[in-house]
């Protein structure tokens, strides 16, 4: 095991961001944590808590709060964790400070909107000199940070930096599985919270167990399309990154995509919801729309992710949509 104590960046003082600076500090990195929200750093630097985001964790004293987002660039490692809608306006932040060669791991899920680019394609874009890693899975930031036993996947293409982007976090509670196929851990990530909307409207509806089995079994053949033709491998989406974190998402009452499909389901209003949740982000509200997209340009049937992109953004009445799907035609089982 590498006994080099990495120097950490963690853009993003959200939930995940903070959990992930928790974890490298475990780990034994040193760590860095930015934010420009001045609430968080408040908190931190006085009560050693996010209590904004993650009120239940202890923030060590080793890490450090930091207000600039450059000054968290010139470590061994530096992770982006801010909501997939501001990963390319953070990107373009730092690029004129980020070292070349640096790597930059994402923890980002989700699909850009208008251009319907991975996370790891809009950071490529704008950093193109840098080595890019993803990191993926079934992971609630509260448990991860409380030292419940975790496993994640970490996805890059470059086999020689998997040493540290696996110690740089990753302990015997924390357990981070490597892979090269980028796309597959990303799609897996970011489609799946789409998934758990389905799944919580079915829940809201009264539907029953045997209709969310249903809708997680041919929603995780939807995402394998998906990965597919987008150059992932199906052993990658057979992982964590994959049916890992669709199981969890579609499976736990913390999971914020549940609750909101659940509120549908239930007759309720996106902006309503959405208002009543505040900075807390729901993922699969702004992917829906760009699943449906790339789901389009790429000629990929995703039924069950178009029937929430038309619930949500369409206004088609939730009855009638269900009732649609039910009556599509019968088929058999393959991806």
């Amino acid at each position: 095991m590498s006994i080099t104590q990495h120097r950490v960046g963690v853009i993003g003082g959200g939930a995940w961001g903070t959990a992930l600076s928790i974890l490298a500090n475990r780990a034994g990195s040193q760590v860095m944590l930015a934010t420009r929200n001045p609430n968080v750093i408040h908190s931190i630097r006085e009560r050693r808590c996010n209590e904004v985001y993650l009120p239940s964790a202890f923030i060590d004293p080793g890490i450090a709060i930091i207000e600039r987002l450059g000054e968290v660039c010139r470590g061994d490692l530096l992770i982006l964790a801010v909501p997939s809608h501001v990963l390319r306006s953070v990107c373009i932040s730092i690029s004129d400070e980020l070292p070349a060669n640096l790597p930059v791991m994402l923890a980002s899920k989700g699909i850009e909107r208008g251009s319907l680019m991975l996370m790891s394609e809009v950071a490529q874009a704008i950093l193109p000199k840098n080595p890019i890693a993803v990191i993926s899975g079934p992971n609630f930031a509260d448990e991860a940070a409380k030292g419940l036993p975790t496993a994640t996947t970490i996805a890059c293409a470059d086999e020689s930096l998997w040493d540290l982007l696996t110690y740089a976090v990753g302990g015997r509670l924390f357990r981070p599985y490597m892979t090269v196929d980028t796309i597959g851990a990303q799609v897996g990530g970011a489609v799946k919270n789409v998934i758990s909307i389905a799944c919580g409207i079915a829940i809201g509806k009264n539907f029953g167990e045997n209709a969310r089995a249903a809708l997680i079994t041919r929603g995780f053949a939807e995402i394998t399309r998906l990965a597919l033709v987008k150059g992932g491998k199906y052993e990658t989406l057979m992982g964590l990154s994959g049916l890992g974190d669709l199981i969890l998402t579609c499976g736990s009452a913390k999971s914020r995509n549940l609750s909101f499909g659940i509120a549908i389901g239930q007759g309720r209003n996106k902006k309503e919801i959405l208002a009543g949740r505040g900075r807390m982000a729901t993922e699969g509200v702004l992917t829906a729309e760009s699943v449906s997209k790339l789901a389009k340009k790429f000629d990929v049937p995703m039924p069950i992710c178009d029937a929430v992109h038309r619930i949500l953004y369409e206004n088609a009445p939730v009855d009638q949509v269900i009732q649609e799907l039910l009556e599509r035609p019968f088929t058999s089982e393959g991806i």
